[in-house]
């Protein structure tokens, strides 16, 4: 089961600047999913938002009213990320700024497929492919459900 937070979401429908072909998308979206067995995850994510990502982990406190308490917050890029940006952005003038911002996990992903690479192996903590696969159905499943969720209440 999946829910969409209408207030926090933002579907829209563009024309392509080359194209002239309508493009729909989410600007930001926020829901919750609910599996067979009862466990939930709230998702929210804002393309607009900036160069940055939160992920928070929260578990119910108080299941009665739904508070939640906050067990585990993960930022990137972290403050040494962003120490190294300036000297990232003289080496590399004209570069998109995201790329200054994830610098650090790109070179770390990069280390861990080489020598995955040398190895015959799995690289330590990176999605496989199939692991992206299945990522991009669960997106194509939960792009029109969301869609027309936050269409029936406009």
């Amino acid at each position: 089961e999946v829910t969409a937070d209408r207030e926090y979401s933002d579907c829209r429908t563009l024309k392509g600047p080359s194209s002239g072909k309508d493009f729909t998308d989410f600007v930001r979206i926020k829901f919750r999913i609910r599996t067979k067995d009862g466990k939930e995850a709230n998702v929210a994510a804002d393309r607009c938002g900036g160069d940055d990502s939160v992920g928070i982990v929260t578990k119910a406190s108080s299941p009665s009213n739904g508070e939640e308490e906050e067990v585990g917050r993960f930022v990137m890029p972290d403050k040494d990320a962003v120490s190294a940006i300036p000297e990232l952005e003289m080496r590399h003038p004209g570069a998109m700024p995201y790329f200054f911002a994830q610098d650090p996990d790109y070179a770390e992903l990069k280390e861990r497929v080489a020598k995955s690479c040398c190895a015959a192996s799995e690289p330590e903590g990176a999605a496989t492919i199939d692991n992206a696969i299945e990522a991009l159905r669960v997106a194509e499943y939960l792009t029109p459900v969301l869609q027309k969720q936050l269409a029936e209440e406009s």
